[in-house]
């Protein structure tokens, strides 16, 4: 009960712009001393040579680093386990 009393609540704003996100199928990470820079890119089809446009770059603290890949990792975790629910609901119907 007091872990539900200390806990925050965040709400979240952000711009008209940026409402609809942008689509990224590449990533590039760079590490300096005392940031993480995440290059987000989508890589143009039908190029020659293969070419990556960058659509957002975002640099974090380390120790923000570290909190998002706990948080990613964590999503990835309870996606593949819902999938594999989802898969042996069906295999046994």
């Amino acid at each position: 009960m007091a872990d539900e009393d200390n806990k925050k609540k965040l709400q979240i704003k952000y711009d008209a712009d940026q409402e609809t996100g942008v689509y990224s199928n590449a990533v590039s990470v760079h590490m300096k001393k005392n940031e993480m820079i995440m290059d987000f890119g989508y890589i143009i089809p039908n190029v020659n040579p293969a070419t990556i446009k960058v659509v957002s770059r975002v640099n974090v603290s380390h120790e923000t680093a570290e909190s998002f890949l706990k948080i990613l990792s964590n999503a990835i975790l309870d996606r593949k386990n819902k999938e594999k629910n989802e898969s042996t609901d069906t295999t046994s119907e």
